[in-house]
């Protein structure tokens, strides 16, 4: 008890994550009498993963794409093939804003890196300031859900080390992340369509434009072909793809285009590798952690605990989606998934929820996290990034907030959406 209070009393005086849930680990492998170096074997356990090669070359292609010019080529790209429609300026912010939260994996990257290009130009076309700034702003966490977003692969990793009797694979969770991933974005277009301004300025659709654009992005046009199909036309494993594609990017981007210096490399790649490790670290310690919770066999307790006052598994899903929605506005993406899945994972099968779909539930629900009020992430993100009260961001991503809720509850308890592709 004095030591679990002395935890949360490093916690909240800012101690870092992974020497708090280290120690709580230490702690009650010693207090079992156990040897402390079953820690070190999970740690070793989990370098041994082929699959975990994926996070850091994935992490390492989507730092330099954002380095590059690859962001202004993509909307220069989805405005030629979308802008002529009606609301068309804001589908391509949320086409674009979709595709590169799912190579970067980072929502907080995508407003600030294209909120400079999407801002504007949607104040050019006459959209409202506040749509202008709720659209950006949950647009931002759009794509999570999407191949090859590092939650996603993160998420697989934790999962196969559960010792669950349904195994999960990533490219079965890249497949369940398609459709529910698609709707979030088709609901935010049909919104945007229907909020089009009396008098908004659009472009002509124009032949001309699209060969150009598609010209200047020609070499990042392959990216998720490479990537989805190489994966799921039986020629590269996840691992492999996540390799091909970080050499792809970096001769495209620094050889190719010359938009990166080489000089500039060591630069990239230890922002990239800082937040790898970080990952890294805190998912070792925490494996070793969830040993000792199963060890204790508290997540069966959980269970019987919860199971005295829920009897069924959609009590249980509304139940879990407020609590990931309380989740998602106090921790980032990579800590919840890494601190919470290995305990609510077994919870689930005791419902008789499928893993895959499970993570589906939780990426979405923490998308909706990272602009829920009080305290969403990207709310503080963007009002860093275009200098306004917060208190204004929570009024214009109500509506946003809204609608993607409903995509929510649509995901959670309509399983087919997720598994329609999943053969087992």
């Amino acid at each position: 008890m004095i030591y679990g209070v002395l935890l949360l009393l490093l916690a909240l005086l800012g101690a870092p994550l992974f020497s708090i849930i280290g120690g709580s680990a230490l702690w009650g492998f010693y207090s079992e009498d156990i040897d402390l170096q079953v820690v070190t074997v999970e740690i070793y356990r989990l370098a041994e993963m082929p699959i975990l090669l994926a996070i850091p070359l994935f992490t390492f292609a989507g730092y330099l794409l954002g380095e590059s010019q690859a962001p202004a080529r993509m909307v220069r790209m989805a405005h030629a093939l979308l802008g002529w429609l009606p609301g068309g300026l804001a589908i391509v912010a949320i086409t674009a804003c979709a595709l590169f939260t799912a190579f970067t994996g980072a929502s907080g990257v995508t407003i600030v890196a294209l909120g400079a290009l999407l801002y504007p130009a949607l104040q050019q076309a006459r959209y409202p300031e506040r749509f202008n700034l709720g659209l950006i702003t949950t647009s931002g966490s759009l794509g999570l859900l999407f191949a090859p977003s590092l939650p996603l692969i993160l998420y697989g990793v934790i999962a196969q080390q559960s010792s669950l009797s349904t195994p999960v694979n990533i490219d079965e969770l890249f497949l369940a992340g398609i459709l529910p991933g698609m709707l979030m974005v088709v609901l935010l277009s049909a919104w945007s369509m229907w909020k089009q301004p009396a008098g908004q300025l659009t472009t002509k659709f124009d032949s001309r434009e699209i060969l150009a654009a598609v010209k200047e992005s020609i070499w990042e046009i392959p990216l998720p072909f490479l990537v989805l199909g190489g994966i799921y036309g039986g020629y590269l494993a996840v691992s492999e793809a996540a390799a091909v594609t970080a050499m792809y990017v970096l001769i495209v981007e620094v050889f190719i285009k010359r938009e990166i210096k080489i000089r500039e490399l060591p630069v990239v790649i230890r922002e990239s590798m800082v937040l790898v490790g970080a990952i890294m670290l805190i998912l070792g310690v925490s494996l070793a952690s969830t040993n000792y919770l199963i060890d204790a066999e508290v997540p069966a307790k959980l269970f019987a605990s919860i199971r005295e006052h829920i009897d069924n598994k959609w009590t249980f899903l509304i139940a879990l989606n407020i609590f990931l929605l309380g989740l998602g506005m106090m921790l980032d993406i990579f800590s919840a998934l890494i601190i919470i899945v290995p305990i609510i994972l077994p919870i689930a099968a005791g419902y008789g929820i499928h893993p895959v779909h499970l993570g589906i539930i939780f990426l979405a629900n923490m998308q909706l996290g990272y602009f829920t009020p009080p305290v969403g992430m990207n709310l503080f993100i963007a009002s860093f990034r275009f200098n306004k009260p917060v208190m204004e961001l929570y009024l214009a991503t109500l509506p946003f907030f809204f609608i993607l809720l409903f995509a929510v509850l649509v995901i959670t308890y309509w399983p087919a959406l997720s598994m329609v592709f999943i053969t087992r």
